[in-house]
């Protein structure tokens, strides 16, 4: 690390103060925000940290490894005069990091001259691309009603006991770009994911590890690995690591990246953790003030640049304390990203996986990634009359609980059928289901066939000529 910074910082022996992972270091000179440290113990061993924050004659530090083993008289800090650098390398794809972008897997450091700054470059914004191709994941309720789109921001809300890993996990195999007309092998070779995982249990590890080996989807993902019992101030780290990779490999090699993180719920406890310590009055529920920037630094690293042909996509997956959607944490992340996926518990506890919960999910970029010449001209209206649908679904449940369902009216009852046949034959899949666009959508056309021609307001009557006589007789 230091041979990357300038030779020589200063030194200070013995600190102010030790307070959980916070060091304050009194007698420093002229200090930078977010500059690395290096804290070496009375036993000459070195940990890094960084600067939080500077003041006359004092700094914050945070140690990444834990304040563990310090002492107040016997600690040294040594500030290397620069933000941490990372190595950075398309060979990195298929290994296994720490938080901190050090290797898991036993094989050696990057074979690199490129280090990058881990807090990444301002993107200019008249400098960015709009989206408008698409990722396919082999899932239908994503493919088909909330499209991803290459270089969006699309958050998956979960919560706990949900199967938002397992999820993750098949994400990552099935992701490729999306198949327009005149796409060729090597572009589909162009496409890599970075995975980062932060508080996550080692059986939680283990399986998202075992999952990509299996499957090979290992060689081109590179993972980095923040596990429960490692300290909680790395994961502050972990996905920006992530994300420096993610752009270097977007914008230096012209790869398509899509960069998924579980858990950032874990990572915003770790931010309040660090708040409190350093005193600082506090906003919703605890968290800092600062939530909704910090989020959005990272957030924002997304997208496509005119300079490269590469781009970033973001799958965020975040788990909601109690099913609360408003909650700071998804609340905040909404507000900056472009749509969610919501994962619904009562699905869960049906067995159908998996259980997307279509109606308040939203993918705000999905109109300009699909249609003619990406997926197929009658995806949009499509996917529309699926939503109306499954809307009125939910009325009819609501009135077949207060009369029941037998004094409903044959239209109704045809409605409760198509409600229970959608849950159950387009959301439901298998782990192994990889599903191509085109059969997403022929699926939802034989389920509209359940539906009189007359209900279906939001297709053409060409597309009901030529797609719902097919799926009527799929029936």
């Amino acid at each position: 690390m230091s041979e990357l910074l300038e030779q020589g910082g200063q030194e200070v022996v013995g600190v102010g103060r030790i307070e959980g992972p916070i060091l304050v270091v009194e007698g420093a000179g002229s200090i930078g925000f977010d500059e690395v440290v290096e804290v070496k113990d009375s036993q000459n061993r070195i940990r890094l940290g960084r600067v939080l924050e500077v003041g006359e004659g004092f700094a914050v530090v945070e140690v990444f490894a834990g304040t563990t083993g310090l002492s107040i008289d016997g600690t040294n800090v040594r500030f290397l005069g620069g933000p941490l650098y990372i190595p950075v390398a398309e060979e990195m794809l298929g290994r296994v990091f720490d938080g901190l972008g050090r290797p898991l897997d036993g094989g050696p450091q990057p074979l690199t001259e490129t280090y990058a700054d881990i807090n990444g470059s301002p993107i200019n914004p008249t400098a960015r691309v709009y989206p408008r191709d698409y990722i396919q994941t082999g899932i239908s309720a994503i493919d088909g009603m909330n499209t991803l789109v290459q270089g969006q921001k699309l958050p998956l809300f979960s919560g706990a006991g949900i199967p938002h890993d397992q999820l993750a996990a098949q994400i990552v195999r099935q992701a490729t770009l999306g198949a327009p007309a005149g796409e060729t092998r090597a572009q589909q070779e162009q496409f890599a994911i970075v995975f980062a995982a932060m508080g996550v249990k080692h059986d939680v590890a283990d399986f998202f590890r075992n999952s990509f080996v299996e499957s090979g989807a290992l060689t081109r993902v590179a993972m980095f690995l923040n596990l429960a019992d490692d300290p909680p101030v790395e994961r502050l780290v972990t996905p920006r690591a992530a994300l420096t990779l993610a752009e270097y490999l977007a914008f230096t090699r012209h790869m398509h990246v899509l960069v998924v993180f579980t858990d950032m719920t874990n990572y915003c406890e770790a931010l309040r953790q660090i708040s409190n310590i350093r005193g600082e009055v506090p906003s919703r529920k605890g968290y800092p003030g600062y939530l909704y920037s910090d989020l959005a630094s990272m957030y924002e690293r997304t997208g496509r640049v005119k300079s490269s042909t590469g781009s970033i996509t973001q799958i965020p997956i975040l788990s909601m304390p109690n099913d609360d959607i408003t909650h700071p944490v998804p609340d905040l992340t909404g507000y900056i990203t472009e749509g969610q996926i919501v994962l619904s518990r009562s699905l869960s506890q049906q067995g159908i996986y998996p259980p997307i919960s279509v109606l308040p999910s939203l993918s705000r970029l999905m109109k300009d990634g699909i249609g003619k010449g990406r997926t197929r001209a009658d995806h949009s209206h499509l996917a529309a009359q699926l939503y109306a649908a499954y809307a009125h679904v939910q009325d009819v449940r609501a009135l077949a609980s207060v009369i029941g369902e037998e004094e409903l009216t044959a239209l109704d009852q045809q409605y409760l059928r198509f409600g229970r046949a959608f849950e159950h034959e387009y959301v439901n899949q298998s782990l192994t289901e990889n599903r191509t666009i085109d059969r997403t959508l022929a699926i939802g056309w034989r389920l509209l066939s359940m539906l009189p021609p007359e209900e279906l307001t939001r297709v053409s009557l060409d597309e009901i000529k030529q797609y719902y006589e097919e799926g009527h007789a799929a029936y």
